[in-house]
């Protein structure tokens, strides 16, 4: 492949797992878990994406002169748009309505997970758009999708013409708190006094775990891997990461695995998935074999919290949408998505829709902001 404004060599590869773990980290660094070479592998080797879950892996590669790694973008091509958090399901169906033909498209991400992060990794970006393209067009595919890129890349993408779309998360932001209570005296007293009833009520009868690393073992894994079933069925007909994956994510990935249960009795009835980042907390799937008030805000937001201060980190990611996080103080943060669309009359339209849709995100972001349940003498 050849970019207008240079000559450079690009490549595809069936799959992460298939290439060197010491040259791929190198380029994705190690402050995000997500981008690593064992996540990544872990999803490939446990059939969660490839074979008929219609992501199949085709990372974007750039090796310099000499043959060294030097650009590369994780990248699938998808036969739907299931498990991406950036919902294009309306452009699908109108694409194809008019004739066209959306999928199979180009997809730069992390599956199955809404963190924002580097998608253009490495020295080379702007080769990596380009060769991205080039997968387009020469494959008449619809279109190619990045989702939730970070703040710093905007520019790349903008500087090849792809459209930007926005939307809105819930991260938590650490402000130097010593304690939870610390954490807490910055609320308004009404909140105060709602969040400790909260996680009182949530822990009436309960025993919490917060295990990490060699910490959890087999039979842990194996009542998170129920709760996650449980609420991957019900909120996506059914749970997109497989058995293996967990054995491999606690194997692979030791300490950036942290891992909280409440148990009734001895018996695990809730648990909730976490990564460590290096700054960042990521909270990533929750469920529960039984009801109990509050407790999805314990696990997942509360304990979090609480960890995330304990461990000197900035930030709690509890993951994708979810405005109840708002009254927890979990502030709203823009994120990101970049779409290059082949046909000139379908991206006029995608424009379009954009356009209005951007400006009722900044209007809800001002909403929000408003409604953020920190003292006034407090807030940032």
């Amino acid at each position: 492949m050849a970019d207008r404004e240079s000559q450079f060599v690009a490549r595809l590869a069936p799959g992460v797992s298939a290439l060197d773990a010491a040259q791929w980290d190198a380029l994705a660094r190690a402050d995000d878990p997500f981008l690593s070479h064992v996540f990544l592998a872990a999803l490939e080797n446990s059939a969660s994406v490839g074979a008929d879950s219609g992501w199949s892996p085709l990372p974007i590669l750039i090796d310099d002169e000499a043959g060294n790694l030097v650009g590369a973008a994780p990248a699938y091509l998808k036969t739907h748009s299931q498990g991406e958090y950036v919902f294009d399901h309306g452009w699908a169906d109108g694409y194809e309505q008019a004739g066209g033909q959306y999928y199979p498209k180009l997809q730069i991400a992390v599956p199955f997970t809404p963190v924002p992060g580097r998608r253009l990794l490495g020295t080379r970006p702007q080769h990596l758009l380009a060769a991205a393209e080039a997968v387009v067009v020469q494959n008449g595919l619809s279109s190619a999708h990045a989702t939730f890129i970070a703040d710093e890349e905007l520019r790349e993408f903008e500087q090849r013409g792809w459209l930007i779309r926005g939307g809105i998360q819930y991260h938590w932001h650490n402000r130097d708190y010593a304690s939870f209570d610390d954490f807490l005296a910055a609320l308004t007293s009404r909140r105060r006094k709602v969040v400790r009833k909260e996680r009182k009520a949530a822990r009436d009868g309960l025993e919490f775990l917060v295990l990490r690393g060699s910490e959890i073992r087999p039979a842990h894994w194996d009542a998170m891997w129920d709760f996650y079933q449980d609420t991957g069925s019900r909120k996506w007909g059914h749970p997109y990461l497989t058995r293996p994956f967990f054995d491999l994510l606690g194997e692979k990935m030791g300490d950036r695995v942290l891992l909280m249960l409440a148990l009734r009795d001895g018996r695990a009835v809730a648990g909730a998935l976490n990564l460590v980042g290096a700054d960042t907390l990521y909270g990533r799937y929750w469920g529960t074999s039984e009801e109990q008030p509050f407790l999805h805000f314990e696990l997942c937001y509360y304990q979090a919290v609480e960890w995330a201060i304990a461990h000197g980190l900035r930030c709690v990611q509890a993951g994708a949408q979810g405005e109840h996080k708002l009254a927890r103080g979990y502030e709203p943060v823009l994120t990101h998505s970049a779409h290059f669309i082949a046909d000139p009359g379908f991206r006029q339209a995608v424009g379009q829709f954009l356009d209005g849709e951007r400006a009722m995100i900044a209007q809800e972001m001002a909403l929000l902001r408003k409604e953020l349940p920190y003292r006034s003498d407090t807030a940032s």
